[in-house]
């Protein structure tokens, strides 16, 4: 095991994208295990949009990254000491571990998970938060019933990936937003949706019009902004907005909100937002079925993997924010 531990730390809030002198790389001993407590080394970080959240001193619905503190990021490892009744030596586990090459956990939060049933980053996409998120999200929060119209922004990302392909296991007509031809393509391609929308090169808002004239059902945003705008003025009565996140917003210097927002009361719909951790207690109804519909084949979970270490962490978080992944963004540290 080597006896430095590399760590990226908050050293600056952005205003905007997050740039060199946002972070800083430490190096200190690794940490031992004191009594009821393991070490993990890690080997995959999450790269998530929610992280530019976490960097702004504002409330929320979990504390902001301290300014010196190592960025939050969920991530996967293996237990490389232990003084934990529960943890043993080679175990594979997800947690909050950090940006760091090795962390020091009590076990809270933190999930053993099997390499023998599907590759490590897999517990990063399908079978981690971006599936739970994605399920809940759709199914609890977006009340979907068969038969219906969804449309899902951030289709080619990974939470929007999962949702669709959920939506169409549930006999819904589904229409992704998603930027650039390739990641059309590949929603409809392999992922199965109806249909795909270009928002880089089409209307939304006409195009909407094409592929779904009996208007939306469901609306799963990932996006914000524009995008939303767009579907605000296309709803079916009834209609449910999911907001699962607003990335075209976390970098702005002024957010703003949707203008068309009005459309709901002719539509007698909701826009409603929601926490994956808020269904903690139920993460596991999730996993096994998400499991269920990975070992048959139903479901498609793809991953981005970058190689580079935690010092690759900036660059990498910036990549999420340029549209330059398809599927769930990770980062693998050797």
């Amino acid at each position: 095991m080597s006896q430095t531990n590399h760590q990226v730390r908050l050293a600056a809030r952005p205003t905007g994208l997050p740039d060199a002198s946002s972070w800083e790389v430490t190096t200190e001993p690794v940490p031992a295990p004191a009594s009821n407590e393991f070490v993990v080394e890690v080997s995959h970080l999450s790269i998530d949009p929610a992280m530019r959240g976490w960097m702004n001193d504002v409330r929320s619905y979990i504390p902001p990254v301290e300014i010196g503190a190592v960025m939050r990021a969920l991530a996967l490892g293996k237990v490389a000491a232990s003084e934990h009744p529960d943890f043993a030596v080679g175990d594979h586990v997800s947690g909050a571990f950090g940006v760091q090459e090795f962390a020091r956990s009590d076990g809270s939060g933190v999930n053993k998970i099997d390499p023998a049933l599907a590759p490590l980053p897999t517990y990063l996409g399908a079978l981690g938060i971006t599936g739970i998120t994605a399920y809940f999200g759709l199914l609890d929060v977006g009340r979907l019933k068969e038969g219906e119209t969804v449309v899902v922004s951030g289709a080619a990302g990974s939470v929007g990936s999962v949702a669709g392909q959920i939506a169409k296991l549930k006999g819904c007509r589904v229409i992704g937003i998603a930027g650039g031809p390739e990641k059309c393509a590949w929603t409809v391609d392999e992922l199965a949706f109806d249909a795909a929308i270009d928002y880089k090169s089409e209307d939304v808002r006409q195009a909407l019009r094409g592929h779904a004239p009996d208007r939306v059902d469901v609306f799963f945003d990932n996006v914000g902004g524009d995008v939303l705008d767009a579907v605000l003025t296309r709803l079916a009565r009834g209609a449910r907005i999911v907001i699962s996140g607003g990335i075209s917003q976390y970098n702005a210097k002024q957010i703003r909100g949707p203008s068309n927002y009005l459309a709901l009361i002719a539509a007698r719909g909701t826009m409603t937002g929601f926490v994956v951790f808020d269904y903690l207690p139920r993460y596991q109804e999730a996993i096994t079925e998400l499991a269920g519909w990975l070992r048959e084949g139903k479901l498609v979970s793809r991953e981005h993997v970058v190689e580079g270490g935690v010092q690759a962490f900036p660059e990498t978080l910036l990549k999420l924010f340029a549209g330059e992944n398809i599927g769930k963004l990770v980062l693998a540290v050797p």
